[in-house]
């Protein structure tokens, strides 16, 4: 395979002082090893612990490592933050701070990348994936409604949209966060019915998901996320993101 063009990683971060550094060292450590080149960049949202202290002097000393402060409205807004801020990579992702699904399986998107989608996107619900431990009952129950309902209103065919560790080329990524109105838990929805209002083409791939636990979203972000999926199929009715 032919080595690849530079890749952006974009972690959002919010009181994550107990598993940032161990995140950053697995991801670097992996990137490392590649033959195509990296920039890793934390984006801390409002963290109220030592997160961006901690992550500055590891950027310190290791030279594809950045970090930068922000308070946008969410999750979203961090991400967004630093795809049109920071990121300059041909390919772009964005994963989860708690490293639930490990850099190394960009591996199995590399193909899909080169076969022309804009946008590759991890998956738990697909045969194949690898669930190493389950959530309780009730969050897999709400969770399986809720993606039932968003691929009904927004994404049909997506069968999970929520998992936060998603690649795009620079261009969808350019194109598509610019976008976006919807900066909390539920902006994965949105940019994935951007993608496709745009002509982004979307693929699906089985990953490995570990839960960590320690998570930082709340039963009630299913609520707000609920809110968010009426106002995307509104914007989508009214060609908002035309």
């Amino acid at each position: 395979m032919t080595p690849k063009p530079k890749l952006s990683v974009i972690i959002p971060a919010y009181n994550e002082e107990r598993r940032i550094a161990a995140t950053l060292e697995s991801v670097d450590a992996y990137l490392s090893k590649q033959k195509y080149s990296y920039e890793v960049v934390i984006i801390d949202n409002g963290s109220n612990d030592s997160t961006y202290e901690l992550v500055k002097k590891i950027a310190e000393g290791v030279k594809h490592i950045k970090v930068d402060e922000t308070h946008q409205k969410g999750k979203g807004g961090a991400v967004a933050h630093g795809i049109v801020k920071h990121a300059d990579g041909e390919y772009i992702m964005f994963m989860d701070a708690d490293n639930a699904t490990p850099i190394s399986e960009i591996e199995k998107f590399w193909p899909q990348l080169e076969q022309g989608f804009g946008v590759v996107i991890g998956s738990r619900y697909l045969a194949g994936a690898n669930v190493t431990q389950k959530q309780p009952l009730y969050r897999i129950v709400l969770s399986r409604m809720s993606n039932l309902l968003i691929q009904i209103l927004a994404v049909p065919g997506i069968k999970d949209t929520q998992l936060g560790f998603k690649v795009f080329t620079r261009a969808a990524a350019k194109d598509i966060f610019h976008r976006i109105t919807v900066f909390g838990w539920g902006f994965d929805m949105e940019v994935l019915t951007i993608a496709r209002a745009h002509g982004f083409k979307i693929k699906e791939v089985p990953v490995l998901w570990r839960e960590q636990g320690g998570s930082h979203v709340p039963l009630s972000a299913y609520v707000r996320s609920l809110i968010d999926l009426f106002k995307i199929k509104w914007n989508l009715i009214t060609g908002k993101y035309r």
